[in-house]
């Protein structure tokens, strides 16, 4: 089998369902496995793939995200007759649903079930042992000038809020809300999480933010955004590191 991969997270998912080796293009932005993707051919950014060169490849099948890969990409590779398999998981149940998807169109569907079995038992665990814990007010940066947020229909956001945590910023309407630093002050969330990505906080952030909100900047954390955003075989240790941060707030 050739296969294609057009988003970091499936990169990695694909490693982990033993088709590694089969892997024939992927983006710059995918990195795990580090050995495993040196050796593979760089085809672009997620945004910008080199859709022709995808093209010569031959893949038998084209991995995309609807969010971290743009539409236009994708009906170029379908009206080339490329066979593409697009996904966008928000909660843990259509990631675990995504897992078993991509196991089947690869012929891992043990893997794949395997993955998203561990999904689902670490997913519920860690909301039984959130029943009965005082909530944490969050609020998850993803960039900086502008500031800017994520609401309810986020997958972060599902990994935080399944742990007791309440995104403060949840119930706006666009899913990536620009927000104000008077508005995040006003908010006063217990927890404010700066994630290393797409924009790559760091911790002359946290002073940054600190003089601007009056947070204490023991509320004011580093976050993985890997962890706390790739959707795939990472997910079930996302799931215990988002616990661990609401849990590290109460």
């Amino acid at each position: 089998m050739r296969i294609v991969s057009l988003c970091p997270s499936l990169t990695e998912l694909v490693f982990d369902l033993g088709r590694g080796d089969e892997l024939v293009g992927i983006t710059k932005f995918c990195v795990h496995p580090p050995d495993g993707v040196a050796r593979i051919e760089k085809l672009g950014g997620t945004k910008n793939p080199d859709v022709a060169r995808i093209a010569q490849l031959r893949p038998d099948v084209v991995l995309l995200n609807r969010e971290e890969n743009r539409v236009e990409d994708a009906e170029a590779l379908d009206a080339m007759g490329l066979h593409c398999h697009a996904s966008m998981p928000r909660t843990l149940e259509e990631t675990a649903a995504m897992v078993r998807s991509i196991g089947k169109e690869l012929a891992r569907e043990t893997s794949g079930d395997a993955i998203a079995k561990e999904v689902e038992t670490r997913g519920h665990k860690v909301m039984l042992d959130a029943q009965g814990q005082s909530e944490v007010s969050y609020a998850y940066l993803i960039w900086r000038e502008p500031w800017m947020s994520v609401n309810h229909d986020t997958f972060a956001d599902a990994l935080l809020t399944m742990a007791g945590g309440r995104n403060v910023f949840g119930a706006l309407e666009q899913r990536y809300p620009e927000i104000t630093l008077g508005a995040l002050r006003e908010a006063a969330p217990q927890l404010l999480l700066l994630c290393t990505e797409p924009f790559p906080f760091h911790e002359k952030h946290i002073e940054e933010l600190r003089e601007a909100t009056g947070l204490a900047k023991a509320a004011i954390r580093i976050a993985d955004g890997e962890f706390l955003s790739w959707h795939g075989s990472r997910t079930p240790d996302g799931i215990d590191y988002a616990a661990g941060l609401i849990a590290g707030a109460r």
